[in-house]
């Protein structure tokens, strides 16, 4: 059945279909005459076109004499996939945390509002999220806005679509210290640095640069458990991980680069493909991000459970 969207009768059920996606169940569809005006095919093929949607069971047409034709049923997302508008595609960091699960709750929930699907993919690293993005993998990447600048300098052809505003992406970032017993970071301490986090990696560095520390190369997932066991000392991380604020002994930031650098990492961006402007905001058109804020906020206070 699909193999007839490929006739000319299916091309015109692809551009009706898009059309029917706007409308509402119990409305009066517009006459076939007007079909055939507006779209410039013949009256015989926008007939077809409607008969094909109804066999797939995109839509359920009622005629009802002088009063038109009615809507009675339609599949949206059926009807997106034959008018070739896929869903978005988008790359989150993992949800560790509250703030990331409230995050990805209110960007699915914001589109699902209005009547629009979203896929969210979790990946550990804010370089490999945007480069889903450059190899067109997903089309859009949630990171830091100091990852994006620092990525965008090199890869002119991205962009930021959207800045969410501060403490959208993380709220503070502290260095976590694994004995309970010292009060600051001394000479000769195992210091873990993701090389394939940005943020954790930028403000690692800024803040010990010429320090004599020794840094131990780590997955930011095990920091919790290597400062546990000592095999490091310290490390730099967020306070929304819970497991960490709770467990450790968190200091603050004495390097002023890595405190201007911090306050860049408080913020969620969202990166595009610039040659895919408009196909994409388009998509994000009409999705508060207000809404998807608010939504965050209650998903971290407890009040919402996350869904994402």
């Amino acid at each position: 059945m699909w193999e007839k969207l490929y006739s000319k009768n299916g091309l015109a059920a692809k551009i009706i279909a898009q059309e029917l996606i706007e409308l509402e169940i119990g409305e009066k569809i517009p006459r076939v005459a007007d079909y055939s005006e507006k779209l410039n095919f013949g009256r015989g093929t926008v007939q077809s076109a409607l008969s094909l949607l109804e066999e797939m069971k995109a839509i359920k047409l009622e005629p009802r004499g002088h009063l038109g034709t009615f809507l009675m049923r339609k599949d949206n997302d059926l009807l997106r996939e034959i008018a070739g508008i896929s869903p978005l595609i988008g790359s989150m960091p993992l949800p560790y945390s509250r703030k990331y699960e409230g995050l990805a709750t209110g960007i699915i929930e914001a589109f699902e509002f209005l009547g629009k699907k979203i896929y969210l993919t979790y990946m550990r690293g804010g370089l490999k999220r945007i480069e889903t993005v450059r190899t067109k993998r997903s089309d859009f990447a949630i990171v830091s806005k100091v990852t994006a600048e620092k990525v965008l300098a090199d890869y002119p052809s991205l962009k930021i679509m959207k800045e969410l505003g501060t403490n959208s992406y993380v709220s503070v970032h502290k260095i976590f210290i694994s004995d309970p017993a010292i009060e600051s970071v001394r000479d000769g301490m195992k210091i873990g640095v993701d090389l394939d986090s940005l943020d954790q990696k930028s403000l690692t560095f800024a803040e010990f640069e010429g320090r004599n520390v020794e840094f131990v190369n780590i997955n930011y997932m095990q920091i919790f458990d290597m400062l546990h066991s000592k095999s490091i000392d310290a490390a730099v991380w967020n306070m929304d991980d819970r497991r960490m604020s709770s467990s450790f002994k968190a200091i603050d930031f004495e390097s002023p680069t890595a405190k201007e650098i911090s306050e860049g990492t408080s913020e969620a961006v969202i990166v595009i493909d610039g040659e895919r402007e408009d196909e994409i905001t388009d998509k994000w058109n009409s999705v508060e991000i207000q809404r998807v804020l608010e939504i965050q906020k209650s998903v971290e206070s407890g009040e919402r459970l996350p869904s994402y």
